[in-house]
């Protein structure tokens, strides 16, 4: 019975990662209508940004302390994400406005190949190491209630903290504020939200900050964990099937999808991997977001789209 929760726990940890990463999916499309490829070259561009910026900035500024070189990095990590946004809105989108999601979902391919460019053309193409001081070694809990106790990864715990707060604070967000009610009335129709006075280049400025900020606090948290590369770009890609579950346009459907698949891939590799061979943990989210295109394509979460003839 340990096992099976330190695997369960272990699972939700991993989940509330992958909700994190999806939150960047579910933001611009809340937005814009539209689905971003440029998520995972934007975790890549923020993570390699705060990986070199903890390096740089020290030592020009003759910093001696890994925490205020840490923050410095992030605040400035964090404006170039701003810029990110307001170039993509100024040269990107504010062209295509109204414009069939085709369209806007190829721009977004060009522009995740000018991050990825511009990124490791700045930034390098090495393996960087990004050290914020997220405790590396396991942890034993509930020693008295279960045999041995729970061997609990210290630094999937906080990582999975950190997630579960930032996903809280964009659930909030979106449901007590006026620019997060902005955004779904941007996301149904561009022409009607600018014409009710709603400033719709200003509106993907916002969201596209934000969802630079969530690219950066995740390629932080991968970053520390696996390392800054250029595979990180595909990080996203473990994200779709949790938006395929959740619903592209539901922020407490990412975190439910991220749950559901983390938990499924733990449990499944343990259990049915011995069975059926092992890897069943890279394909079991697919496998189960397929399922969930065939008989349930919005999602848990998502609003079914209805088009009347």
């Amino acid at each position: 019975m340990g096992f099976f929760f330190e695997t369960l726990i272990g699972g939700l940890m991993a989940g509330m990662l992958y909700s994190l990463v999806a939150l960047g999916f579910v933001l611009i499309f809340k937005a814009s209508g539209v689905f971003n490829f440029a998520q995972g070259a934007m975790v890549l561009f923020a993570a390699l940004a705060m990986a070199r910026l903890s390096v740089w900035i020290p030592e020009c500024l003759g910093i001696d302390g890994r925490v205020l070189g840490n923050t410095l990095a992030f605040v400035v990590a964090g404006a170039l994400m701003f810029v990110v946004a307001w170039l993509v809105e100024r040269f990107v989108l504010r062209h295509l406005v109204n414009q069939e999601g085709a369209t806007l979902l190829m721009a977004t391919l060009g522009v995740a190949y000018v991050l990825e460019g511009v990124g490791t053309s700045v930034f390098g193409t090495e393996v960087y190491k990004i050290d914020v001081g997220m405790p590396k070694d396991p942890v034993l809990i509930l020693e008295g209630s279960f045999e041995g106790g729970l061997l609990i990864n210290k630094e999937d715990f906080v990582a999975a903290l950190v997630a579960a707060l930032l996903v809280a604070l964009l659930a909030l967000f979106f449901q007590k504020t006026s620019t997060g009610r902005a955004l779904r009335a941007v996301a149904d129709d561009h022409q009607a939200a600018q014409s009710i006075g709603i400033p719709l280049g200003r509106i993907w400025v916002i969201v596209w900050f934000v969802a630079g900020l969530v690219a950066l606090v995740a390629g932080i948290i991968w970053g520390s964990k696996l390392g800054v590369q250029f595979s990180l770009a595909t990080v996203a890609l473990r994200a779709l099937p949790v938006v395929i579950l959740g619903g592209l346009t539901s922020v407490p459907g990412a975190i439910i999808g991220g749950l559901i698949i983390g938990v499924g891939e733990k449990l499944s590799e343990v259990y049915l991997g011995p069975y059926i061979g092992g890897g069943i943990e890279i394909w079991f989210s697919y496998q189960l977001a397929l399922v969930f295109l065939l008989f349930r394509p919005q999602g848990l979460f998502g609003e079914k789209i209805i088009d009347r003839v």
